[in-house]
This record gives structure tokens, C-alpha cells and sequence, in this order.
């Protein structure tokens, strides 16, 4: 039994070292098409050859995304490669255009891959990770120079900049806050390479204005008539107002006056205007007269022929002849006080019968005399107005 199983064991073993071995498989991707391989070859451009792929002199073999040497094995399975072709690129440069070849991935890649050093005055058109496509054009723009003028000086810088605020920034010499440049930020490089920055900055001063306060009368009968009294204080009210200054290079420009604040409206000052009578009496020139008011008037004088006409008038407004003891009074008192019983320190008893059209502009009296008995008055005078009190009484004499 023993030998039996011995015997098994051999022929067991002969059989499966007598099957065939199973070669790996190398998968290659050419321009979408698929050719699978089965051998044991692990070096790239051998395993291009059995495939019958040809490359250009700018194509490459990618292993996993990645582009390896053609005459180095691979150690990694499964193997999977993919060819990528070159295209057709042309650069574009101040010395014209120029046609190459690359299987580079992006924009920054082909141009390293053809020996172009990017450098900080150098602009390239398009985005350095843009795609390489077919018939794709690059266009490398070098750096210009330009005339800055800024701070009171003029300085030269180089730029490939596309507009002035990119070639400002570059150079760091950024227009800050109300900064603007001659051409403007968003514009393109100018032509004569001038360009001029003008620094702005603006200050606030702030002006305070006072507002006057008005005055309300009231009338009062707690006051004695041709009195006032303050019932409510005034205050004047404040304002302020910005005024917004604007300098350029240092030099001011202009000054706009803002919309002022009210900080503290005004308070109207009430003033109590008196209506309260009081009938006195008292003794003047020798006479004992009663009174229930007592003006200070400046009193001048007027007869037929003196009354600064060409001829003599000899009428009165309340139609009476013109003699000492009338008197006259601007209109709108001569309207409510016709009729009206005064005494005039120096003048005597008069009686309100006539309008003085100049009588204007403070209390005037001008009293009435015949031209026999002219006198010239030129002075102020304590009128009174004597009782009865009439039934309308103009409680504030303007």
C-alpha cells in the first residue's frame, strides 16, 4: 500500500510540470486603438516594436499618467502603456511665429520642453496649465519699458503687462484708496509709455454754525402794557457741517461742503407782550393830567407851509384844519388812534387828527402847528395818552 501511494505522488507531479506556462499580458493604447500582448519583454520600445507602433521624435509612452524612458524596464505588472502623440503648436514671439512640435500636457510644459525660460518681464497669453491642443498658439509677449511718474519722481520699470494697474502692481506702486493713474488702471499700456500717478487723499472739517433762535410774543395780561416779559428763555440751536477737502500730489483741488447735522435744534425765547392797563397820574409842565399810557416818541413838527410840499395844505387826514394841538401818526396808528387824547411835554394837549407819511422806522410824533406859531422840534419826548381808554387799544406799538 505504501508503494502504491508513493507511486501516485510521482505521477501526479509529472503531469502538472509537463502543462504549458501562461505568459503576462501588456496592454498598449495608441490613438484609441488597443493592442494586447502576451510575453514576458518588460522594456517599453521593444514591446512598441512586437506591437508594430511607431514613434515621432516628440511622442512619448505614459505608464500610469506618467511618461518613462523607452530603454528601461518595467518592474511593475500589470503593464499598461499609452502613446501621446505630439501636435502642432506655434509660438508666437516679437521675432515672429514659430511651428514645434510637443506631446506636452499643458501650455508651461511645452514651453519648458522647448527650452523658453519664463521670467518676470515675460507674459505668456494664455494660462500656463491651459491644455496643449492641435494648432494651438502661444504667444509669449515680452516686457516693455515705461516712464512712471509718481511721488515727485520719475521712474523707469519694465512690463508685459496687459493694462497699467497689473504694470503699477508689479512695479509696487499700487494706486491706494483714491489713487488713480493717467491712463486709468483698466486701460491698456500706453503707446508712449508714460504713465503718471496721482496720489489723493481727503481731510474732513467740520465747521459749527449757530442758529438763532425766534422770538414768540404772547400777549399778557400779568404785564403791564408796553412791557415784555421773558416767559420762556431762548437757546440758540447748532449745527455742524463737513467740509470735505480734496489734495492731489499734496496740492489742494477742491472743497465741497456737505449737508449739515443738526447737534441741537433751537428754542424758541416766548415773550409775554403786556395788555395789562393801569390809569396813573402826574403832573407835568405845571398840569395834572391822567393817563393810562406814557410813550417815548421822537416828536418833530409841521405847519400849512411846512409840511415838505411845493404849496401849503392846510387839510388834515380826519378833514380839520391844521392848528396846534394836531398831531400826526404813521398810517396803521393813525387808523386805530384817531380821535386819540395825548399830552406832549413842551407842546401841551394834542389830539390825534392826521397821518404822518414819514413817520417810519421807530415811535414818531409830529405835531401840528399854524404857521404863525411854528415851532421846530427835533427831540425825544414822553408822549402820554390820556384817559378815557379807548375800546381798541393797539397792545404793541411797531
Amino acid at each position: 500500500m505504501k508503494f502504491a501511494r508513493q507511486l501516485a505522488f510521482v505521477a501526479s507531479f509529472l503531469l502538472f510540470a509537463c502543462q504549458p506556462t501562461t505568459l503576462p499580458t501588456v496592454t498598449i493604447i495608441d490613438n484609441g486603438k488597443i493592442s494586447i500582448l502576451q510575453t514576458d519583454e518588460r522594456v517599453p520600445s521593444a514591446l512598441l516594436e512586437r506591437a508594430g507602433i511607431t514613434l515621432g521624435p516628440k511622442d512619448r509612452v505614459l505608464l500610469k499618467g506618467l511618461s518613462i524612458p523607452l530603454d528601461q524596464p518595467i518592474t511593475a505588472l500589470p503593464v499598461t502603456l499609452q502613446t501621446r502623440r505630439a501636435v502642432t503648436v506655434t509660438l508666437i514671439t516679437q521675432n515672429g511665429e514659430q511651428k514645434i512640435q510637443s506631446s506636452a500636457f499643458t501650455v508651461g510644459e511645452a514651453l519648458q520642453d522647448s527650452s523658453i525660460r519664463l521670467h518676470a518681464n515675460v507674459r505668456v497669453k494664455q494660462e500656463l496649465e491651459a491644455p496643449v491642443q492641435e494648432g494651438m498658439k502661444i504667444e509669449i509677449i515680452a516686457a516693455r519699458e515705461l516712464m512712471v511718474s509718481v511721488d515727485g519722481k520719475k521712474l523707469k520699470i519694465q512690463s508685459s503687462a496687459r493694462k497699467v494697474g497689473e504694470a503699477l502692481a508689479e512695479a509696487g506702486i499700487p494706486c491706494i484708496g483714491l489713487d488713480y493713474s493717467v491712463p486709468a488702471e483698466n486701460d491698456p499700456l500706453p503707446s508712449d509709455g508714460q504713465i503718471r500717478v496721482v496720489r489723493v487723499n481727503e481731510s474732513l472739517l467740520l465747521a459749527q454754525k449757530s442758529i438763532p433762535f425766534e422770538n414768540d410774543f404772547q400777549a399778557s395780561a400779568d404785564v403791564a402794557l408796553d412791557q415784555t416779559q421773558i416767559m420762556q428763555p431762548g437757546e440758540n440751536g447748532l449745527t455742524v457741517q463737513r467740509i470735505r477737502i480734496r489734495y492731489e500730489d499734496g496740492k489742494e483741488i477742491s472743497r465741497r461742503t456737505e449737508d449739515a447735522t443738526m447737534v441741537r435744534p433751537s428754542k424758541t425765547r416766548v415773550l409775554g407782550y403786556g395788555t395789562k392797563i393801569e390809569v396813573k397820574t402826574t403832573t407835568v409842565d405845571g398840569v395834572q393830567i391822567e393817563y393810562w399810557r406814557a410813550v417815548q416818541m421822537y416828536a418833530t413838527s409841521y405847519s400849512p407851509c411846512r409840511s415838505g410840499g411845493d404849496t401849503c395844505y392846510t387839510g388834515t387826514s380826519s378833514g380839520k384844519s391844521l392848528r396846534k394841538g394836531m398831531v400826526g401818526l404813521r398810517y396803521n396808528w393813525y387808523l386805530s388812534m384817531q380821535g386819540q387824547q395825548l399830552y406832549i411835554p413842551g407842546y401841551g394837549f394834542g389830539s390825534v387828527e392826521d397821518v404822518c407819511n414819514g413817520c417810519v422806522g421807530q415811535p414818531w410824533i409830529d405835531l401840528g402847528f399854524s404857521d404863525n406859531n411854528y415851532e421846530a422840534w427835533h427831540s425825544w419826548v414822553t408822549v402820554y395818552f390820556l384817559t378815557p381808554v379807548p375800546a381798541n387799544v393797539i397792545y404793541v406799538l411797531q
